[in-house]
């Protein structure tokens, strides 16, 4: 008989394994409790009972009956029973899933007040006004969040309230103004929902923890997990907890603190605090926070206490961790921990940082870090001048710079950039219903908020630059417009230039330098804790990856580029790239040749130029494997346009030989898809001596960088194979050159000679293409084509983002390799070329090869090296080395 499903859980009863379980608050709550912290009580429903109400509508039969069972034990324990009209207890309502979404689902405060209870709140506090302020903010919460009323015309009644009487704050309202005010929002409630506000607690707890589940499909949360690759069927927890209050007066507050500085990583307690005022207050930005300076102030025995659990919670962790508290009239609480969003910086120092202290290993640390991290500090940085004033100064919330349009609300900011322009999101203080607008935009800028606030927590975790609480800034969305103290106007669509490492904002483009981790990687000189950080992860991942990186480069200063990034060769050289500007005329002279000593002529005057350049790449190579790739693409690209060429000599009234010549060569070689045509290994077998030429220059170079005392390790490939015959006519032709070099030079030249394998049928017949290959590489940019059907350049303008929003796929195949499709062929063709060839190289040399995700699929592929970009070459570094650990319990602050 199997037992039970259990829904419930006192917090006291969880524990941090149960995340997926309890949700990430939920399991941190257990946790605090378990360690001794001062954490209210309460309990968590599970996400299990989400699931359910999810797939179902309905909530799981034996919830109710849980949920009353730890509402009584909560009672108990409290002293206080909730709603009661003498004493009541009043208790929160809050999301938690396993992975933080700050701010995408809903909260609902103060449940179990009424009209009953709110004068009881009043006796037992002694303060009139927080019972009947507490009342108002139970109505407001809980009429937009379950009952559906528009959050706006709340604001518009306190607004209105606030006009009649010439006040500026909420907390400027009286009791009496308070007590009419809830009136007010009883009355609306009843006319935008039909129904009364529900004065029976039970009803109130139950009504709100449904709308927590519904709100896990809110359209807000599902772009966020979409934005964050978060699973859509993991479902919220809901965690109920006694309420505590920071708007007692005084000696009460609330704040978010954190371990480090979650923008740098530097250690110390880093956080917000706002006396007299409820966590909501904090974390929306809709009151500038203070230093946590300012408790050790005015509380110092507080603070005090506060460290000591920041400093066991890290301990405890290992990592960067988050904190709200409240303190009720001098008594500490904390409300919640969980392992801190941190920036691209702060990730690298604080892995490093704790592996000093001893308290994470290096695999540890490694696994901390991200490739896609590291390729954000390797962007450009403002270059700071005497002369650049800001136009306003606020708090450094995320690092970066960053340069756009100014536009004041998310729909705005949505359309620019589908228009192709970079935008700023300048707001008083976002929302979760902002979301869009920060996902498109180059850069957040608040002029309420601190680093805690909803706009620095979604900004740190995007990646995205950020400055908040830019004071200075009179924002004003009606009129489309910011102002500074000093009167000057920025207008929507005017450019400004965010620093978010300096926390500044400034009119116009701003010029850039280069990162300082990206110059450290290429100059090898230490610049700073963060190069080091940087450094000592990309070593220690050389160490642990099976994977090596080499480098797609065609010229030897991207050569030499690539191997002060760390690249441990060439995985594919584009030789058609050495036919292009000047050279395109022996190329046409190559095309137009009638004979064959007309051909031989134009061989002859590109084969000295095409030598140099592969010496100049095995010079800045020397000692590694360069793989040279034979010519490619159809020749009528080396030629002019057929429709700009016709025009031209249908213009002309006398044009040139050689046009019309030109004009006979385009429309012959032209071809409706030339992806699929007269290229690669077709090409080189149909015209004479072209693959002849190629591999001449390459073992020319590789005679003279030996007579030179280098160590050339030139390899050939030759793309677009099919069938195994293609691959040994050709492999015939070139290892014939090599023997006639070989010959003529009194030393022997080899040269590995491999396929690039690109195409299905070569995937499929890969034990067979293998017994004439030395090396396989995956063409994956053009495997990827040709196994979905579809033209990369076409498919992405023309129906990719209608693909990508209807879900068909998660991300763009080309962006990140299809495991399932293409994935499923390079594994095939790596197993039979293998048992065909044992220890036979293979390799990817398409863009996937310095996707993050594309890389651990490659190493557990089994493949030899991964090729991409030099610029891509430090992100690969880092995957390899993490895709060869495996799972080793890193932190997770999604």
């Amino acid at each position: 008989m199997s037992t039970p499903q259990q829904y419930v859980y006192a917090f006291a009863d969880g524990s941090r394994e149960m995340a997926e379980l309890l949700g990430g608050k939920g399991a941190g709550l257990a946790e605090m409790s378990r360690m001794g912290l001062p954490v209210p009580p309460g309990f968590t429903v599970t996400t299990a009972a989400c699931r359910t109400f999810l797939a179902t509508g309905e909530e799981p039969s034996e919830l109710g009956l849980e949920v009353a069972r730890q509402l009584a034990s909560l009672e108990r324990v409290a002293g206080r029973t909730l709603g009661a009209p003498d004493n009541p207890l009043l208790v929160s309502v809050r999301s938690g899933g396993r992975f933080s979404m700050p701010g995408m689902m809903e909260t609902v405060l103060d449940i179990g007040l009424g009209d009953a209870s709110v004068a009881g709140l009043a006796r037992v506090t002694g303060n009139e006004r927080f019972a009947w302020d507490s009342y108002r903010r139970l109505l407001q919460m809980f009429g937009h969040t379950v009952l559906g009323v528009g959050v706006g015309l709340f604001e518009d009644l306190i607004q209105g309230r606030k006009r009649a009487h010439g006040l500026k704050d909420d907390s400027a309202l009286d009791i009496g103004q308070l007590e009419s005010l809830v009136a007010d929002f009883k009355s609306l409630i009843r006319k935008e929902s039909g129904a009364d506000f529900p004065q029976d607690p039970v009803e109130q707890l139950h009504l709100a923890m449904r709308a927590v589940f519904t709100s896990w499909n809110s359209e807000r949360a599902r772009l966020y997990r979409s934005r964050e690759h978060i699973p859509d069927d993991l479902g919220t927890a809901v965690n109920v907890q006694a309420m505590v209050f920071g708007n007692l007066g005084r000696d009460s507050g609330t704040g978010v603190a954190f371990t480090r500085d979650p923008a740098t990583g530097a250690c110390g307690l880093y956080g917000d605090y706002l006396p007299d005022a409820q966590g909501e207050d904090v974390v929306s930005g809709v009151r500038d926070a203070l230093s946590l300076e300012v408790l050790r102030t005015v509380l110092p025995d507080v603070y005090g206490e506060l460290a000591g659990h920041l400093g066991m919670l890290e301990r405890h962790y290992r990592d960067l961790c988050d904190v709200e508290f409240t303190v009720e009239r001098g008594k500490l609480w904390v409300l919640q921990t969980r392992i801190g969003k941190r920036t691209a910086e702060a990730a690298f120092r604080i892995a490093y940082d704790l592996v000093d202290e001893e308290r994470v290993s290096e695999d540890e640390a490694l696994a901390r870090v991200d490739g896609a991290s590291l390729n954000r500090l390797m962007f450009p940085r403002f270059a700071r001048r005497p002369s650049d004033t800001p136009l306003a100064q606020g708090i450094a919330a995320s690092p970066g710079a960053a340069v756009g349009a100014v536009v004041f609300d998310s729909p705005s900011a949505v359309r620019r950039h589908q228009e192709g322009q970079g935008v700023v999101l300048v707001r008083a203080e976002t929302t979760p219903d902002d979301l869009p607008g920060m996902i498109v935009a180059e850069a957040v800028v608040t002029s309420r908020g601190g680093k805690t606030s909803h706009a620095a927590v979604v900004a740190r975790g995007m990646g995205k630059v950020c400055v908040c609480g830019a004071a200075a800034l009179t924002v004003d969305t009606a009129e489309r417009r910011l102002t500074t103290p000093s009167g000057v106007v920025v207008h929507e669509g005017d450019t400004v230039s965010v620093d978010g490492t300096a926390g500044t904002v400034h009119l116009g483009s701003l010029p850039l330098v280069d990162s300082e981790v990206r110059e450290s990687l290429e100059t090898g000189v230490r610049m700073g804790a963060l190069s080091d950080a940087v450094r000592r992860a990309l070593w220690h991942a050389d160490t642990a990856a099976h994977l090596e990186v080499r480098a797609n480069a065609d010229t030897p200063a991207d050569a030499a580029l690539a191997r002060r990034l760390g690249a441990r060769g060439i995985g594919l050289c584009r030789t058609e790239h050495m036919f292009l500007g000047e050279r395109r005329l022996l190329v046409e002279d190559l095309i137009l040749a009638r004979d064959h000593a007309a051909r031989a002529e134009a061989m002859a005057a590109l084969l000295p130029l095409q030598r140099l350049d592969f010496t100049g790449i095995l010079r800045a190579m020397d000692g590694l494997p360069v793989t040279v790739r034979l010519l490619d693409p159809p020749l009528h690209e080396f030629l002019p346009d057929l429709t700009e060429l016709s025009v031209r000599v249908a213009m002309s009234p006398d044009p040139k030989p050689r046009t019309r010549e030109l004009l006979s060569a385009v429309r012959k070689l032209h071809e409706r898809n030339p992806m699929l045509g007269l290229r690669g290994v077709r090409l080189g077998l149909v015209v004479p001596g072209l693959m002849a030429l190629q591999t001449r220059a390459v073992a020319e170079a590789v005679d003279q960088r030996r007579r030179a005392g280098g160590d050339p390790r030139a390899e050939i490939m030759i793309p677009l194979v099919a069938t195994e015959t293609e691959l040994r006519m050709a492999r015939s032709e070139v290892d014939q050159v090599l023997a006639d070099v070989s010959r003529e030079t009194g030393r022997r030249v080899d040269c590995p000679i491999g396929t690039m394998i690109e195409l299905p049928r070569a995937a499929v017949t890969a034990g067979r293409i293998a017994s004439c290959a030395d090396f396989f590489s995956f063409g994956t940019n053009d495997l990827t084509q040709t196994v979905w059907g579809m033209s990369r350049d076409d498919a992405e303008a023309a129906f990719f983002p209608l693909y990508l929003d209807r879900e068909v796929f998660a991300v763009s195949p080309f962006e990140s390799l299809d495991e399932e499709g293409v994935g499923e062929l390079v594994i095939r063709a790596v197993e039979a070329g293998r048992r065909t060839r044992p220890g036979l190289m293979t390799g990817v040399c398409g863009e996937h090869g310095g996707d993050p995700a594309s890389v651990h699929f490659f190493h557990r592929a089994g493949l030899d090296y991964v090729s991409c970009s030099p610029f891509r070459i430090p992100t690969a570094r880092l995957e390899a080395g993490r895709a060869a650990l495996g799972p080793v319990g890193s932190s997770d602050s999604r």
